[in-house]
């Protein structure tokens, strides 16, 4: 049975005005598909590239990669999930909406004590912290690790993750002190405030002039050259954003100057690929939320007609912890 499902999506490239609500007829899920009425979506800095055209795509872009919500309907052979189940998942664009027809291979189940909203703010964050922590650069416990951007979404699960859970020694940057009180509490040992104190000879400082063994930059841009310079001799840079801008090329030699250093550019749909990949790593994330080990912070719910405002709070990097959209 078909649908009408509200879906935002821009037509053109552009800033937070291409956006906008259209009404489009869903068909029935064919076989290997669902059919999900959305509960809650994720708004992430990939939406923005996305949009933007930083990251080229077909138009016009059904927005939005990170939600959850309930199985209306099933396609034929169908076994992942079945009707009525709460489900959640992220990768799969038109989040945005009131429905959308989902790969039922992407699908993860919700576990009972775990909201739609909350399903929703930590499918692709968490899963980026958990990648990141554990598989990129495997953290160990008393390490020295620099986490940029350590009170935004991402940051802030990846605190509770890395200081909390795995025991490593988290350097946080933030933007403001209000910031560098909730990285704390999520489980930074120390935050530095950017806008006070440069961070590379801080972190030098910290770390006894050894360096940290890993940085975890999403920011680009404006942090790359120095992050680079915080790390300890056979020491890893790891970019997984640019919400400052892509970083400009640079001569390799630096690595060698550096102390032998390494350079990765990860994503998740790498660490993803497969089902039983997904289910783990979104059944670890998820069970941690279950038994309140980790916590998401929810900084604002906006209702669809507000996805433009959402990317603005997003860029303007006021913002501490999840912003989402309900339908």
């Amino acid at each position: 049975m078909a649908i009408t499902a509200r879906i935002v999506r821009a037509h053109k490239t552009g800033g937070p005005e291409v956006m906008q609500i259209d009404e489009v007829q869903l068909p029935s899920p064919v076989s290997g598909q669902a059919l999900v009425r959305i509960e809650a979506a994720g708004v992430n800095f990939i939406d923005i590239y996305q949009r933007s055209g930083q990251y080229p795509l077909p138009m016009p872009l059904a927005m939005g990669v990170e939600g959850a919500g309930v199985v209306e309907q099933v396609g034929p052979g169908v076994t992942e999930v079945r009707v009525g189940q709460r489900v959640a998942w992220t990768n799969v664009s038109g989040t945005y909406a009131t429905h959308a027809i989902v790969p039922a291979e992407r699908l993860v189940l919700v576990p009972e004590g775990v909201s739609g909203k909350v399903a929703a703010a930590v499918m692709l964050q968490g899963m980026t912290a958990h990648y990141l922590s554990h598989d990129t650069y495997p953290l160990k416990r008393g390490e020295w690790c620099v986490i940029h951007a350590a009170a935004g979404g991402v940051g802030l699960l990846f605190c509770q993750i890395a200081g909390k859970r795995i025991g490593a020694r988290v350097v946080g940057t933030a933007g403001s002190e209000e910031k560098a009180q909730l990285a704390r509490k999520a489980g930074a040992e120390e935050v530095i405030v950017y806008t006070r104190t440069d961070f590379e000879p801080e972190v030098k400082r910290l770390t006894g002039g050894a360096g940290a063994s890993v940085v975890y930059d999403s920011v680009g841009k404006d942090t790359f050259d120095r992050g680079l310079k915080c790390l300890r001799r056979r020491g890893m840079m790891v970019l997984f954003g640019q919400s400052s801008g892509a970083v400009p090329p640079f001569d390799l030699q630096r690595l060698a100057a550096g102390g032998s250093l390494y350079v990765t550019r990860p994503t998740l749909g790498s660490y993803i690929t497969t089902r039983d990949e997904l289910l783990s790593r979104a059944g670890a994330v998820l069970e941690m939320v279950r038994r309140r080990e980790l916590e998401a912070k929810i900084d604002s719910e906006l209702p669809l007609a507000q996805a433009g405002r959402a990317h603005e709070m997003l860029t303007s990097r006021k913002t501490t912890g999840k912003i989402i959209l309900v339908p």
